[in-house]
């Protein structure tokens, strides 16, 4: 995926968790809190997505949106804690495509990029993703190993679709254990091994493609 991401936002933690979170997703992303690099940015560079924070310093965002459109119609996405309704309307009237108010959930908002992209692109929600002899069709849920079709439960699927999309990066129990189970969850890393297993199993002889790293974690490793 040769994604790029523009993330205009003040607050250093919001840039750091929004950059991982995408990264992981294998976006490149660029952060800034200044108004006018924005304008500079996207005259040197081709993102697919800016993620917009309305209160910066300086210039608002609904201004720099409103500047970003005379010059681009990349997609923009406002990110703020201004909840009242003149607001989203000012945005939207200023060029945004859509809104999201702090505090949001990082899948619900990247499942917002990823529609939102897929619409300006005109690509369908039933995409199939392929490696190796495991192919997957995001719209249905099915899985193939090779020629058989595998019924996997709803975790298995998640944990396989996550590596498909990240393939030979390597993740750690803990970084799993927190994207699919959350910080909050009381069992230890063990539970990751236990579903990578039942996932191997059930993928057949394809289940080698995920890898286990010593002391590191796990890898989907992709075979031509």
């Amino acid at each position: 995926m040769d994604q790029k991401l523009l993330v205009v936002e003040d607050d250093r933690r919001l840039q750091e968790i929004i950059s991982d979170y995408f990264e992981s997703k294998g976006w490149q992303v660029r952060v800034t809190d200044d108004g006018e690099e924005v304008l500079e940015k996207i005259q040197t560079n081709s993102y697919q997505l800016i993620l917009l924070d309305v209160m910066l310093p300086g210039e608002n965002g609904f201004t720099i949106c409103r500047k970003i459109r005379e010059i681009s119609d990349v997609p923009v996405i406002f990110i703020t804690a201004r909840v009242q309704e003149e607001d989203e309307l000012n945005g939207y009237a200023m060029g945004a495509d859509d809104y999201v108010t702090k505090p949001f959930s990082l899948p619900v908002l990247y499942a917002k990029v990823t529609a939102l992209i897929g619409r300006m692109h005109g690509s369908s929600a039933g995409r199939r993703i392929r490696a190796g002899d495991i192919e997957v069709d995001v719209r249905t849920h099915e899985v193939w190993s090779g020629e058989e079709r595998c019924e996997l439960p709803p975790k298995e699927y998640e944990l396989l679709l996550f590596f498909l999309e990240n393939p030979k990066r390597i993740f750690s129990r803990e970084q799993l254990l927190i994207r699919f189970w959350g910080y909050d969850f009381d069992g230890n890393e063990r539970v990751v091994d236990n579903h990578i297993k039942k996932l191997r199993k059930l993928l057949g002889k394809s289940g080698s493609m995920i890898r286990t790293i010593r002391k590191s974690g796990y890898r989907m490793e992709v075979i031509p």
